[in-house]
């Protein structure tokens, strides 16, 4: 659910340390987009990291034309 189509990261796990040094599990999610990205030569919208956008692994379709009616 988590993860990007691009690269495969998911989430990172670890623990919430309080004050008091009390142990708990937590979560470190990614910061996922959902972007259009040419993939195979055809625009779809996929949930991408934003490591990967940055980078420059995903390519952009070119912008829809829309016919006047």
């Amino acid at each position: 659910a988590r993860v990007c189509e691009m690269c495969g990261r998911g989430p990172r796990f670890g623990h919430r340390i309080s004050h008091a040094h009390n142990v708990s599990k937590r979560r470190w999610n990614l910061n996922l987009h959902s972007v259009r990205a040419l993939i195979q030569g055809a625009a779809r919208r996929i949930r991408v990291c934003t490591h990967c956008i940055r980078s420059g692994r995903v390519q952009k379709p070119p912008v829809r034309e829309y016919k006047a009616v």
